[in-house]
């Protein structure tokens, strides 16, 4: 059973999926190895380039060398044009040189069927040292690293209309919520706010800080487009698990599933959308409503009592149509397809401000909130054993696989290890991808069921809970 698991997965990795003319090891391990922290100045992976008798046109050179991938990925160039084919879709992951992500965390990513030109999904994984701004009496001290505070920090960014906010993120946004950490040498037990509250106040501060950033800096380095960001720090005995966007976070202990996080669509926050149109009529620039209704009003029902829900309404009610009622509606459609005033699918991340409706002047961006919501796990409150995963994944994960899936992959792929074999969860992390991206067929990609599998990027974070050890 061990050697069968291991095979299959490596042999998907390496192959893309088509069947091998002979048994081969594949391009790359099992093992999530790579440097405990990568500094946040290092490059990124570097980007691919023409070889040296290409002719290959100035504009392919030049996006090229806009595709980077995570630093822990070591990527040599071969390897991230392997990265970028959309035809191959090869999963990657971290060798196996000795070195480990913090916690032998398992990662694996495979870029998109060709539903942009890039992977727009990156990744960041750091262990991040905070020295206290000033002691608890209010007088600056000396800096000293017996004096400051280490947290572990984990990033998913699906980047949308561009992958520039997304790279932008995995490599500034650990560096936000350290600074805004400093502060946290300042609390006192005697005080009413607890330490846990601070921590979160410190990584919602920080998202916005950073989504600030991208505003300022969007003309000169060419941010485009925007991102939704799942973010995991831990600290102190507990893990803090920050949402921005349709990315998802769950908790396999013992069998069990805890969700550590939910999706932010025009579905799920269609009230909070409403009410700032509601209040805030202008954002609406009068081509909007506000009001929901079961499908688009025609003028010639002008007069005629129809269904509708305002900002305060879980339920329907019928009212009298209206002229502003022909209006489009601010949320439409539903799943995976309702957007944003007919734009965007996702209504919280960061960047985005220069998006605007299309053949409009009207932005977006004040319906796009750059809040997460933190969900915080104790740690120390359980007994956790080497089978108990923190699972992180972009949409790409979760718009073709269920929790449930999930858990049982988790199951059946860790079952096939030794406990204390550091591989397995990067051998998790591939199996979760290659579950959901499926094998190449006639017609697209396919699931063993033969329905679609997912045509967009796919980024996976599997983090050990019960491996680390004594979470000190």
């Amino acid at each position: 059973m061990l050697n069968r698991v291991r095979s299959a997965v490596a042999h998907l990795v390496s192959s893309g999926g088509a069947p091998p003319p002979r048994p081969k090891s594949p391009d790359l391990s099992n093992a999530p190895s790579a440097q405990p922290a990568v500094p946040p100045e290092a490059p990124r992976s570097p980007p691919a380039r023409a070889g040296s008798g290409s002719s290959a046109p100035a504009k392919t050179v030049e996006a090229r060398a806009s595709f980077s991938r995570p630093t822990f990925l070591q990527l040599s160039p071969g390897g991230l044009r392997r990265a970028d084919d959309h035809a191959g879709r090869a999963v990657q992951s971290p060798p196996d040189t000795g070195r480990r992500l913090p916690w032998s965390t398992g990662y694996a990513e495979v870029i998109n069927a060709g539903k942009s030109r890039h992977n727009e999904d990156q990744a960041c994984c750091e262990v991040v040292y905070v020295e206290g701004r000033r002691s608890v009496s209010g007088v600056p001290r000396e800096p000293s690293r017996g004096q400051g505070l280490c947290f572990y920090y984990w990033g998913l960014f699906d980047g949308h209309a561009g992958g520039g906010a997304a790279e932008m993120a995995s490599r500034l946004l650990h560096r936000h919520i350290r600074e805004q950490l400093k502060d946290l040498s300042c609390w006192s037990s005697q005080k009413e706010v607890t330490h846990e509250s601070l921590v979160v106040g410190a990584i919602e501060n920080a998202f916005q800080f950073m989504d600030e950033q991208m505003a300022q800096e969007r003309r000169g380095h060419q941010v485009e487009g925007g991102c939704c960001a799942l973010v995991v720090v831990y600290l102190l005995g507990k893990v803090y698990v920050a949402n921005a966007g349709d990315s998802r976070a769950i908790i396999v202990r013992n069998g069990e599933i805890i969700p550590m996080s939910r999706e932010f669509t025009p579905e799920t926050e269609r009230q909070r959308l409403q009410l700032l149109g509601f209040l805030k009529p202008e954002l609406l620039g009068g081509e909007f409503t506000h009001l929901e209704f079961p499908r688009r009003i025609q003028p010639k029902e002008l007069g005629q009592r129809m269904l509708y829900r305002d900002q305060n309404m879980t339920g329907w009610a019928y009212k009298k149509i209206e002229l502003e009622d022909l209006r489009f509606p601010l949320v439409c459609g539903e799943g995976k397809k309702a957007r944003v005033m007919a734009t965007i699918g996702v209504t919280r991340g960061l960047g985005d401000h220069n998006l605007k409706v299309c053949s409009s002047t009207l932005p977006i961006k004040p319906f796009l909130s750059c809040f997460p919501e933190v969900r915080v796990y104790d740690l120390t409150q359980y007994e956790h054993c080497p089978d108990d995963v923190l699972v992180l994944g972009t949409d790409g994960l979760w718009d073709v696989t269920s929790d449930c899936e999930v858990a049982a992959t988790v199951d059946r792929v860790l079952s096939a290890y030794e406990p204390n074999d550091p591989s397995r969860y990067t051998a998790l992390a591939q199996a979760l991808v290659l579950g959901a991206r499926g094998t190449p067929r006639d017609r697209g990609w396919r699931l063993p069921n033969n329905k679609l599998g997912s045509g967009d990027d796919i980024s996976v974070f599997v983090i050990p809970l019960g491996g680390p050890g004594s979470y000190s």
